[in-house]
């Protein structure tokens, strides 16, 4: 089940683990080129690789409230770019960096505590599918951004807010763990392409770590559609 695995000496987080988790996220996952652009002609499928990283993590931390605290400017019919999250279901407030998918390969969340857009998924009021990725856990740190995205029901709210102050409120519709072998070109299509509705879809690892090959098994996958 995933978690914490512990080593036979101490409760702390095994270095190993956590350097994998941190280097793996989406390490066994496949992009489709014309995933992203809604094309109908069919691509080369390319493995989505990890970058990788230290043993010391950034310098993010735990911000003391829920970023929905504040109050925001309604949201107007211009698109945005997404800046922060807030999940009180799963305890998470974080701020959102911008990254990359270069050459089909899903770029790591820097730092234990933030979590990754992806520039080329759809913008906030643009439509389509709003991909995120972040760490469920990170070496130094233990339980990291996502840890708690396994505890998401049907109906739990996730906000996002786009720069200009602009509050996005999503409900969550599914959350589903997928075993390695069950990451095809199409179930990935469908996970990370674009949708004709608006959705927010956020990834992390889940599942049994392997310390044989430095990473999860699986891939827990949220998906939540636009409210308001």
């Amino acid at each position: 089940m995933p978690g914490i695995l512990k080593n036979d000496t101490d409760s702390r987080f095994s270095r190993r683990r956590l350097i994998g988790s941190a280097a793996a996220l989406t390490g066994s996952l496949l992009v489709s080129r014309t995933a992203l652009a809604q094309e109908d002609d069919e691509s080369e499928l390319i493995p989505i690789q990890s970058t990788e990283l230290g043993d010391i993590p950034t310098t993010g931390t735990v911000r003391g409230g829920f970023v929905g605290d504040a109050p925001v400017s309604s949201r107007e019919s211009t698109s945005a770019q997404p800046i922060a999250l807030a999940i009180e279901a799963a305890g998470i407030d974080a701020q959102i960096e911008v990254q990359q998918i270069v050459d089909g390969v899903m770029q790591n969340p820097s730092g234990p505590w933030i979590v990754s857009w992806y520039e080329q998924t759809a913008l906030l009021g643009a439509g389509g599918n709003v991909v995120m990725a972040g760490h469920v856990d990170y070496w130094n740190v233990g339980p990291a951004v996502f840890f708690d995205l396994r505890n998401l029901i049907e109906g739990d709210e996730v906000q996002v807010f786009g720069d200009g102050d602009v509050a996005y409120t999503y409900a969550v519709e599914t959350n589903e763990t997928y075993d390695l072998e069950e990451l095809t070109s199409g179930t990935i299509t469908e996970l990370v392409g674009q949708t004709e509705d608006p959705k927010l879809t956020l990834i992390t690892c889940g599942g049994e770590f392997d310390y044989a090959s430095g990473e999860y098994l699986s891939r827990m996958v949220v998906r939540a559609g636009l409210v308001e």
